[in-house]
């Protein structure tokens, strides 16, 4: 198969499609042989970006099914340019030893070939992902993870997540965390109960030398504990999500007031925060204290999210939308360059998971507008506050390896 015509993002600029290998020609007009399939996808005046990978989704596949699948999860996040994505583990069963995981190792095998991507899971820290307890077989699961995480809950005893950061360093994993202090709880999830566990949990990675990384964080709070515990040399990474550096609680606000019926767009765990969060967490993204953008698509049906802010279910749909939403609200507007939004979508997860950098390509349509229509997402959950919304950078075409995942053209 090759991609001809268009301009390739490389080495942090855009240069004319040239040769990126030795089956590449120049001479003709500019082309990339990516092998596999036969024939030419004439890509026009659009650009070629290295594909996505997504650290935080959920597939739901295990145990609610009626919400999303590993095969629709893969098809939308083909559709919005990644080929790798690390799926949460609250699942049903929550795989927290072989048996319990070889459930979704399974079902991750039975997605054909035309539309299947990357996709590595998470083991959990604790057993049934409770938080608490006794720790995971992780020693067991370890060849087949790419990490542990109770995402969804925070390990609530410091004891046992210091047990947790040892066994993962002994076995070289990452240890995952959604912080959240249950005894800090207000209505909803308190900023301090993000925080203070971060900070509880950076000072348990010094101690134990873990690989630690932080799940959406969302206060400005998170953003200088673990900018000072870089500083210290503690091994720490982060990411948040485009509905954290993109909206605030004053737009929420808002936009809930003149349509309280659509509340549930806007109904996340962790909550989009204050407008000095977002600030915080776009100087994060430019100094580096922030390493990754992750969705944390959460898709739920229809009628878990017609229920208004206060009673619909937590989270939205975010792999389809991630990219034009932040390219649209903050690279053409200024605020960050293209190049970090590539290395937080494309490098940066890749290398700090150890996912192999050369996954392969997405093609976008940076200079048209397109307006976002959730019902024509491919995803199962259709629930995403940028619905509507007039935004730039449409996913053309997303190739996984040497297999085109994605052809926008089927979509019509």
């Amino acid at each position: 198969m090759i991609l001809k015509g268009g301009s390739i993002y490389r080495n942090g600029h855009f240069e004319d499609n040239l040769q990126i290998s030795g089956k590449n020609n120049a001479a003709d007009g500019g082309f990339v042989d990516i092998g596999g399939q036969d024939g030419v996808i004439e890509v026009g005046n659009s650009f070629i970006l290295p594909s996505f990978c997504d650290v935080h989704v959920h597939f739901r596949e295990p145990g609610q099914e009626y919400k999303e699948t590993i095969r629709t999860g893969s098809r939308a996040a083909a559709a919005g340019g990644y080929t790798d994505v690390c799926t949460m583990p609250n699942l049903k069963p929550a795989p927290s030893d072989m048996d319990s995981l070889d459930v979704q190792l399974k079902a991750i095998n039975k997605v054909p070939s035309a539309e299947k991507i990357h996709v590595h899971p998470y083991g959990t820290i604790t057993r049934g992902q409770k938080g608490r307890g006794q720790l995971s077989d992780m020693e067991g699961m370890a060849p087949h993870v790419i990490a542990f995480s109770d995402d969804g809950v925070g390990v609530q005893d410091a004891g046992l997540m210091k047990a947790a950061m040892e066994t993962a360093r002994a076995l070289g994993k990452i240890i995952v965390a959604h912080c959240e202090d249950e005894e800090l709880l207000a209505q909803g999830k308190s900023r301090e109960s993000e925080w203070r566990q971060i900070e509880r949990d950076v000072k348990l990675a010094d101690i134990t030398g873990a690989s630690y990384h932080v799940c959406h964080i969302s206060t400005k709070e998170s953003v200088e504990i673990i900018r000072e515990a870089k500083k210290s040399g503690v091994d720490v990474t982060c990411e948040t999500a485009p509905h954290y550096l993109l909206l605030d609680s004053r737009i929420i606000a808002e936009k809930i007031s003149a349509c309280p019926e659509e509340g549930g767009k806007y109904k996340m765990n962790p909550p989009v925060r204050e407008p000095e969060d977002k600030k915080a967490l776009i100087e994060g993204v430019l100094d580096g204290t922030v390493d990754m953008l992750a969705t944390d698509h959460a898709p739920h049906s229809s009628e878990e999210k017609s229920r208004g802010f206060l009673k619909s279910m937590n989270g939205i749909t975010g792999l389809e939308c991630a990219f034009p939403a932040v390219y649209t609200g903050l690279v053409k507007t200024g605020i960050i360059p293209f190049d970090t939004l590539i290395r937080i979508m494309a490098v940066n997860p890749r290398t700090r998971f150890g996912i192999p950098a050369d996954s392969g390509w997405t093609v976008a349509d940076l200079d048209n507008p397109f307006v976002l229509d959730s019902r024509r997402l491919r995803s199962m959950g259709k629930t995403t506050p940028f619905d509507g919304q007039e935004l730039y950078g449409k996913i053309l075409y997303t190739i996984c390896g040497d297999r085109l995942v994605y052809d926008h053209s089927t979509d019509k």
